[in-house]
Order: C-alpha cells, then structure tokens, then sequence
C-alpha cells in the first residue's frame, strides 16, 4: 500500500512539473513574440492628443494562453454594459501610457502595478470617440482575484486567446463609417458563469490582434490587415486620422 501512495505521489509531482514547463514555455514563447511588435518611441513625434491607454491582461491557464475582460458598469455616462478591457484616459500626473494602463487597471479590478510584467506597448489606436488609445500587453498571474469596483466594472471573465482566431462565434460588419476595414464583433459564452458576452470595436481589434501574434496564428476570418506587418497598417490608419485633425 505504501508503494502504492508513493507511486501515485510520483505520478502527481511529475504531472505538476509538465504543467509548470509547459506553462513557462507557452509565456516565454507569447513575451519573446509580442516584444517585438514593441513600439518603443517610434511614436514620440505624434502631436499632443487626448490619450488613454488599456491593459490586456494575459495568463496561462489549462495549458492555453487567456486574457481578461470586463463589462463596464451601467452606471457609467459613456460606454455602459460594454465589454473592454481595463483602462481609461490619461491623467496629467501618469507618467507614460504604461502608468496609465496600470493605474486604470488598479482601480477598476485592483490589480496591483507590481503584479504585472509588462511585455510591450502596441500601436495607439483612435477610439470612437477620439481619444488616441495604447494598447500595453502584460502577464498576471492566473491566481489573481479581481477586486471590483462596481462603480467602474461589474463583471470581470477570462477568454482564451484562440478564441479571438476561430471563425465560429466571429461576426463582421463592413463599411461602417469612421471604420477602416471590418468591424469585429465576437459572442463568447462564460463556463464559469454562464453569461453571454458581447465583444466588438476596438476591443475586439485589439484581442484579435494580440491573439494572432501571441499564437502566431493567422485568424480563420479576414482581419482586414497583414497579420505579418501589422505596423504598416495601422501607422497608415494613424496617420490618416492625423491629418483630419
């Protein structure tokens, strides 16, 4: 019987040792790809700008890479029962956009800023209503607990990144005004809770974008960009929205 314990103990601390490796490798594969779509300061010569900027939250979690999201408050005046990922406009006391995303993700979820390895900023993007938006990818830890702040978030879920590349729950709108190229717009189903969420515009951009080059994996859908130079297009984008201004 004692062989017995000891053989399944074995069995148990093997399996939790692949799990580690195999978590390690799939992080260290996502960090060393997405670092170099890392914008640096290619961007330092844009003119000033109403700015924010969001936090895409990456963790691997059953041997598969995950982001979170959250559905914004109804009590907000703008942008209520949207899904987004973390984040909100610049305050004049941030430091950089990184300050800003880490800041925002604090308040909204409290995640702690020194709970975050920051991997990379990824191109700013004009939101909806104008404000030129920073994209900073991060890795969290999967044990991390949201902490609400329900005048902010109401419901905080996790997805798997693969999710945003399957073509089976991805829908596309063409020829929207003020949009370039395809409006996404996903429907994903919650297992832990059972809701139904919307996710489309800019947050849905961003997580296809982020899940292609995290995967490396060319969506099953027209993303309505080179998924290998993505750079080109949206500098194309930014600046076209520059010169109306």
């Amino acid at each position: 019987m004692f062989s017995v314990l000891q053989k399944l103990k074995k069995i148990v601390t093997i399996r939790k040792v692949l799990m580690y490796g195999t978590t390690m490798l799939l992080k260290e594969e996502a960090v060393a790809t997405l670092k170099q779509f890392d914008i640096g300061e290619k961007f330092s010569y844009l003119p000033v700008l109403p700015k924010a900027s969001v936090l895409i939250p990456l963790f691997v979690r059953g041997g598969q890479l995950h982001t979170l999201l959250t559905l914004r408050s109804q009590e907000l005046r703008t942008g209520a029962g949207e899904v987004c990922f973390p984040g909100g406009k610049r305050d004049p006391s941030d430091q950089d956009d990184v300050h800003t995303a880490l800041r925002e993700a604090h308040e909204e979820i409290g995640l702690p800023p020194d709970q975050v390895e920051v991997v990379c900023t990824l191109f700013p993007v004009f939101s909806k209503k104008g404000l030129l938006v920073s994209p900073v990818v991060g890795f969290i830890e999967e044990t991390f607990i949201p902490a609400l702040n329900p005048s902010e978030v109401s419901a905080v879920f996790a997805v798997p990144l693969d999710f945003f590349t399957r073509e089976k729950d991805h829908y596309a709108t063409h020829g929207v005004a003020g949009v370039t190229g395809p409006l996404h717009s996903f429907y994903f189903r919650d297992p832990a809770s059972g809701n139904q969420y919307h996710i489309w515009g800019l947050t849905a951009m961003l997580a296809t974008l982020v899940g292609a080059l995290a995967l490396k994996k060319k969506p099953e859908f027209n993303v309505g960009f080179d998924i290998l130079d993505p750079f080109t297009f949206f500098k194309k984008i930014l600046h076209k929205r520059l010169s109306k201004l």
